[in-house]
């Protein structure tokens, strides 16, 4: 499926969950958030797939959704991803076995970790050259409570890139620097295609929930095989401290999105 099938697809179904959303629904615009920890609002089941299409930076909005009711929004609209099959793919156990667990489910702490649970959902979904796609991090402002988070493209399993401190380094899956973004190889040649990416509170991506709804959305960016260019920029922007300043243009920017 296209991507501009996808969004077409995505934008009837929203029309008609509109119109059947139950009473008690209540769609709260994302610009009431406030706060600096998770600082997002529940959203209606009318927004889920809007979210799911623009991308992971939507995430943190889905947090205090009922996950039972995403899911079929999901199913219902043909939504090529759901959060059953990505618990499934991901734990093992599906959502209502992890829902029971009552949060108590594993979560990944690292972003080598997280790259082997997203390649995992990615083969569910059936991509076939998982082992390529990879979950990384920009963590300079982890600190302060931020983190800037990639899903990227990159066919290779070793790299040579330039350190912090100039020198040409070779890195494999098997060391942490290997689950960072980047743009160049230590000569100077494209090594990264950025397909998503989000600038959040680490709050809102430390729980299974917030994790699986990463990985599902993730996903979904690899499946319609999405691009986001403007990534550089803004990664060069947070490491220069700018992180305040890119996660509040980026919650703004989608707020206006999800409205």
């Amino acid at each position: 499926m296209t991507k501009m099938k996808l969004m077409s697809a995505l934008t009837a179904a929203v029309v008609f969950l509109a119109g059947c959303a139950p009473p008690h629904s209540r769609a709260v615009h994302p610009a009431e958030a406030v706060g600096v920890g998770v600082g997002y609002v529940a959203v209606s089941p009318i927004l889920i797939l809007k979210g799911l299409a623009e991308g992971i930076a939507a995430t943190p909005y889905f947090l205090e959704a009922d996950t039972r009711e995403m899911n079929q929004v999901m199913v219902r609209s043909g939504a090529r991803v759901d959060l059953d099959r990505t618990y499934r793919y991901a734990y093992g156990a599906g959502l209502e076995q992890s829902l029971a667990e009552r949060g108590r489910g594993r979560v990944f702490r690292e972003m080598r970790s997280a790259t082997q649970h997203f390649q995992k959902v990615l083969r569910g979904y059936g991509v076939r050259n998982a082992r390529e796609f990879h979950l990384t991090a920009v963590r300079s402002a982890d600190q302060y409570g931020y983190t800037l988070y990639a899903v990227v493209y990159r066919p290779a399993g070793r790299i040579n890139v330039q350190a912090a401190t100039g020198e040409a380094v070779t890195l494999t899956k098997r060391n942490t620097g290997f689950y960072r973004p980047y743009e160049l190889d230590a000569r100077g040649r494209p090594l990264d295609l950025v397909l998503d990416w989000a600038a959040v509170p680490r709050t809102a991506i430390g729980t299974q929930k917030g994790q699986a709804l990463l990985m599902t959305i993730a996903a979904n960016s690899v499946l319609i095989n999405r691009r986001s260019d403007e990534f550089w920029d803004a990664a060069r922007r947070w490491r220069a401290g700018e992180f305040r300043e890119i996660t509040a243009g980026r919650r703004t920017a989608m707020a206006g999105r999800l409205q």
